[in-house]
């Protein structure tokens, strides 16, 4: 879950043990080992990038993110990856590289129209023909959010020992015009008081999503519903893109 709080720098520290690597990881890595030069926009703390140049990646490999806090975990981790702060709408390449890439449901945080199609011309303006954009969001039919209720509770350890427990909870009782508002909430006994922070994801379905990206330029070539590569079927819980200029 995309999680706008992680601009704070001692909460940054935890992204990772709250997100550990799994099977959407794989997916991307494998689609980053098959390309040369590589942005990744919404990089957070760098997974990606990092086990790649771990990996032996000889490309250009590049990180965006908004989130200050997010990169110096990122740069501490990894300096022979370009890290760069900020996002589409002040950041821009022209036919710089084979993949882009928006992993860990990055692109649900885009929530306005105007917001959507921006990033997308951006990332159409990124790519050397033959390129290819991936990403994904929850399928909005399997209702993701109704999962994210305050009685499961995440826990996690920060890097000085502390206990931390992360709650969530939906407000406006569910999605108004596709979009979720929900709060998250940080709380240990070892703190005085429990930080809250309060997002906004986007879900849109499969026809809002063509209707973004044949505006800004790009056509789909591939669609999947699961990180196995199954079918997109109603009960699918991922809408995974690929798409290339058109």
């Amino acid at each position: 879950m995309v999680d706008h709080s992680f601009a704070d720098l001692s909460l940054a520290a935890l992204y990772d043990s709250l997100n550990p690597w799994g099977p959407g990881d794989d997916f991307y890595l494998g689609l980053v080992r098959r390309a040369g030069d590589v942005l990744d926009v919404g990089c957070g703390t760098g997974q990606l990038l990092r086990r790649a140049r771990a990996e032996g990646h000889r490309g250009r490999l590049m990180g965006l993110d908004p989130a200050a806090a997010m990169l110096v975990q990122a740069r501490a981790a990894r300096p022979d990856v370009e890290w760069v702060l900020g996002d589409t709408r002040v950041r821009r390449w022209e036919a710089e590289f084979d993949l882009v890439v928006m992993t860990g449901h990055a692109f649900q945080a885009l929530v306005g129209d105007e917001e959507i199609r921006g990033c997308l011309r951006a990332v159409r303006e990124a790519l050397r023909p033959g390129g290819r954009f991936v990403f994904e969001v929850r399928n909005p039919a399997a209702r993701a959010w109704e999962r994210w209720t305050p009685e499961r509770a995440y826990e996690t350890v920060a890097a000085d020992g502390t206990p931390v427990r992360v709650t969530h909870e939906v407000l406006d009782g569910g999605p108004r015009d596709g979009r979720v508002r929900f709060t998250e909430t940080y709380d240990s006994d070892r703190w005085p008081a429990p930080r809250v922070s309060h997002s906004v994801l986007r879900f849109l379905d499969t026809e809002g999503l063509d209707r973004c990206l044949t505006t800004a330029g790009l056509t789909v070539l591939e669609r999947y519903g699961d990180w196995n590569g199954g079918p997109l079927v109603p009960t699918a819980p991922e809408i995974i893109t690929v798409a290339a200029p058109a």
